[in-house]
């Protein structure tokens, strides 16, 4: 017999549907020699600290740091995680064979890996590799099942970064909790959290503390368009309008007109946090939002795995897409100007070198059941205009720059002309928001009339009072796109694949740890802004410990984890580092002796985690 293990029950009944075990049994469906049966997510988790001893029971800054000698996994104590994986258990024993059908990540490599030693399982394991539900791909996948040898980086990484939050994290919640909080009150501190809300709160400082300053800016209208003067703003009215005198007794002179014919390519497919960075702009979506929305519609068979981290496509996707697009019924008359014309293939979209485990997120071409919800439907229209859009030719357009002078002033003007729309004209059907919003007609972007250079005349010179302004707060999206870059802000697409690399976080914890600041009272949203708390800003305040913190150094971290989920990277020397860390920090917090204590507002989460540390603390 071959038994399969799926992570859902829903993902269970479709393979068995496609293997022919149609006999249903408690826990597991049987028939044409598989069993398939499933967990429920995960089965299993790390021990906590009082698994390995009663010392660590009670929480002491004496125990600190806490390091096994070697960490081990247990089951999660609730009866219906008992029952399924007693089932589990019992149908590895029978087997002949285990295929590993887990979600194809690497948190679903742990969850399964986990369960599988759990249950002593030594019998051959093969692993089921797809990158969406529909029938076709599943049975595409079995065909083509990977060893299990395939995954061990993969999985190893995963391993790494559990343990790399349970040394760090346990370690210094209990540290800074026992050390500087009031009333027992519990501080969480974590790996990807600490920094993340570092984010927020420094960006608040920034805001907070940003004084704003008048200046003035000289520009001319001729005969209707506005110039700006090539001199940098003035700090005083007074010098402005000395600036102002001597350009008004001149008329102004074309001096150059240049003309440049650009190209801008459509947006790139989405990975999970565009997709989330995207959602938040039009639909004022949260990131956990989202995520639950992909989650669905993947598990629908409407579009491909969601917690990647790539923009492109493999080369044997090319195929398919005419038949996706072909199946698209309610944007026809957006495939239209397709027809009859061979699809276009670019590098920024297929390109094997850029994809690992998944591809981008694409529709599968499955026909749309009744009854999705409006944010199921808005996601999927979103992914789908995205997909279109990669095919269409490339937006083509005039840049115009003129430059002039009056007396001895410069002065500039540039404008912008859309000459052919294309991939733009996928966004500006009737209802759909244009991609890029704002960007493809600034100040600087407006049609110009035709100058000759030259020419000259009278003109309308004068001061424009400008003042200052803040950096805006973090949104969900803009935090994000920060957590993605390390806190490097980047809307240029080359340039943020490139730090994705060193990223915090992975595409698919991201919007959970910003759902943890929430929870913990560490931050809250006032309409789509993210406003740090005074227990997040305290925190961090109380936090000397730049690697805890820091974006970047948290990013390199991260990119360790890719490195050793490549196999290029020692897992040993990754953990013997963060055990190293967690004994300096331990250290330099049980030297302080400044008194300092925070006093944290507690929510409904923070009352209630006291309640049940009470009774160890």
């Amino acid at each position: 017999m071959i038994l399969c293990i799926t992570e859902k029950p829903s993902v269970g009944r479709d393979i068995a549907r496609i293997l022919g075990a149609n006999s249903s049994r408690g826990g597991y469906y049987e028939g044409n020699g598989y069993c398939v049966t499933w967990t429920f997510g995960h089965l299993c988790t790390l021990k906590e600290p009082a698994d390995y001893t009663e010392m660590w029971k009670r929480w002491s800054l004496s125990a600190l740091p806490m390091i096994p000698p070697k960490f081990g996994i247990k089951l999660i104590d609730q009866e219906s995680i008992k029952k399924q994986f007693e089932t589990i258990r019992t149908l590895i024993a029978q087997a002949d064979e285990v295929i590993n059908c887990g979600d194809a990540g690497q948190e679903g490599e742990v969850i399964q890996r986990w369960v599988m030693q759990k249950a002593e399982c030594n019998k051959p394991v093969k692993r089921l590799w797809i990158s969406s539900l529909t029938d076709e791909s599943i049975r595409e996948g079995f065909r083509h099942l990977r060893t299990h040898q395939d995954l061990e980086p993969l999985y190893t990484a995963g391993l790494c970064r559990a343990i790399g939050d349970w040394i760090l994290g346990i370690n210094a919640t209990r540290l800074y909790t026992l050390k500087y909080s009031k009333d027992r009150q519990i501080l969480s501190v974590g790996r990807v959290q600490t920094p993340t809300l570092a984010l927020v709160v420094n960006r608040q400082m920034e805001i907070d503390n940003f004084v704003p300053q008048d200046y003035w800016e000289l520009k001319t209208i001729y005969p209707d368009t506005l110039c700006s003067s090539s001199l940098k703003g003035f700090s005083s009215e007074e010098e402005g309008k000395k600036a102002l005198e001597k350009v008004e007794a001149f008329p102004l002179e074309i001096t150059d007109v240049s003309k440049k014919k650009g190209k801008e390519a459509p947006p790139r497919l989405f990975d999970l946090t565009s997709l989330q960075v995207e959602c938040n702009r039009k639909f004022s979506m949260g990131a956990e939002q989202t995520l639950r929305t992909i989650q669905s519609l993947y598990e629908k068979k409407l579009t491909t795995y969601p917690r990647v981290d790539t923009t492109y496509l493999t080369d044997d996707v090319y195929p398919k897409c005419k038949n996706i697009l072909n199946s698209l019924k309610d944007f026809s008359d957006l495939l239209l100007p397709l027809r009859g014309e061979r699809l276009r293939k670019s590098k920024k979209v297929f390109d094997n070198s850029k994809v690992t485990d998944h591809h981008a997120i694409i529709p599968t071409g499955q026909p749309l059941p009744a009854g999705l919800s409006r944010d199921e439907m808005n996601v999927f229209n979103t992914i789908v205009l995205r997909f279109i859009s990669a095919f269409y030719p490339d937006c083509s357009f005039e840049q115009t720059s003129v430059k002039a002078k009056a007396g001895k002033t410069d002065f500039k003007a540039t404008g912008k002309v859309i000459i052919e729309q294309g991939w733009r004209a996928v966004y500006s059907r009737k209802g759909d928001p244009e991609e890029n919003e704002g960007k493809a007609q600034d100040d600087e972007d407006s049609i110009m009339p035709p100058f000759i250079v030259g020419e000259s005349g009278s003109h309308k010179p004068k001061l424009v009072k400008k003042t200052t302004q803040p950096p805006k707060y973090y949104t969900e999206g803009t935090l994000l796109k920060a957590m993605e870059t390390a806190g490097s802000m980047v809307d240029d697409e080359d340039l943020r694949e490139s730090l994705k690399a060193n990223g915090i976080g992975r595409p698919s914890t991201r919007a959970a740890i910003i759902e943890i600041l929430y929870k913990r009272g560490y931050i809250r949203k006032e309409r789509k802004s993210l406003r740090a708390t005074q227990a997040g800003i305290d925190l961090i305040s109380m936090i000397n410990e730049e690697l805890l913190k820091s974006a970047k150094l948290t990013g390199i971290w991260e990119g360790r984890l890719r490195q050793i989920e490549r196999g290029d990277y020692s897992a040993a020397q990754f953990i013997a580092q963060l055990k190293q860390l967690i004994s300096e920090i331990t250290v330099n917090v049980l030297r302080d002796n400044s008194n300092r204590v925070i006093k944290p507002e507690p929510t409904e989460e923070k009352k209630k985690n006291s309640r049940k540390k009470e009774e160890q603390i």
